[in-house]
């Protein structure tokens, strides 16, 4: 079987074994739900100013959940799978198969992939029937080009911070932290249009924030071009490029003792 054949294998075992874990499925899809559902309900009656013009706050909370979505199957998942798996001694096993190393971690990465626009999907029809928010039809090619840099960025990026990770106890916390602030100041829990210069200084050095406002920038009603922000996807990019180089150079297979 050639090397492509074991990773599209391996693309559908950890499919598999993500439905085969009804808890870990649930509540993969319904927290970002809720996240929609509550802040919506919580600023349901707001609305904030574009350049073009004023528009529901619906109209921002849709592509920032999406970003959570895809940030959270993404980098979130992936870290702590690998980073569990590497010290229960899979990892290790795993390294003396047949299968390459390269397919293995394409298999991770290709179905967290899969599972963020699935749940950029439903998030997005959410919005669409329960909110009033309409997807501009002209933006959607730069809408999906966006989800998928991001969630190869992302991806890479999970498998990196392994690296910093020394045992599956201390991966919660190591993960969590790492992204959790920085949803609070990346346009993604709230808007920081207010905040401190120097705060949105330091947002823009990472991705989470210009992943947000690209999608975000896609949902503008107001937007009469192709809503491509090839700056953000730039800075995206290249924390993504940077990832993969820090996995391929320090990602480990074994437990850390």
């Amino acid at each position: 079987m050639s090397d492509l054949a074991l990773a599209l294998r391996q693309v559908r075992y950890e499919n598999r074994s993500f439905w085969r874990n009804p808890p870990a499925a649930f509540f993969t899809f319904a927290l970002p739900l809720v996240f929609l559902v509550i802040f919506n309900l919580v600023f349901r009656n707001e609305e904030f100013d574009l350049p073009e013009g004023t528009v529901n706050l619906s109209v921002f909370y849709v592509p920032a959940v999406a970003a959570l979505s895809v940030i959270t199957a993404s980098y979130s998942n992936i870290a702590m799978s690998v980073t569990i798996a590497r010290d229960q001694g899979l990892l290790k096993r795993k390294r003396g198969t047949p299968l390459p190393p390269w397919a293995f971690l394409f298999g991770k990465i290709a179905h967290a992939t899969l599972i963020a626009l699935l749940l950029v999907a439903i998030v997005t029809a959410a919005g669409v029937l329960f909110f009033d928010v309409d997807v501009p039809s002209n933006t959607m090619p730069a809408f999906i080009v966006t989800l998928a840099v991001g969630a190869a960025a992302f991806s890479s990026l999970g498998l990196a911070i392994t690296v910093l990770v020394s045992n599956a106890q201390a991966a919660p916390a190591i993960v969590n932290g790492t992204i959790l602030p920085l949803f609070f100041v990346s346009d993604v829990f709230i808007r920081t249009e207010d905040a401190p210069s120097w705060l949105n200084t330091f947002a823009d050095i990472f991705p989470v924030k210009h992943f947000s406002e690209a999608l975000q920038a896609a949902f503008n009603p107001f937007e009469t071009g192709a809503g491509f922000e090839f700056g953000h996807l730039a800075v995206m990019a290249a924390w993504g490029i940077a990832g993969l180089l820090v996995a391929a150079r320090f990602f480990s297979w074994e437990p850390r003792r």
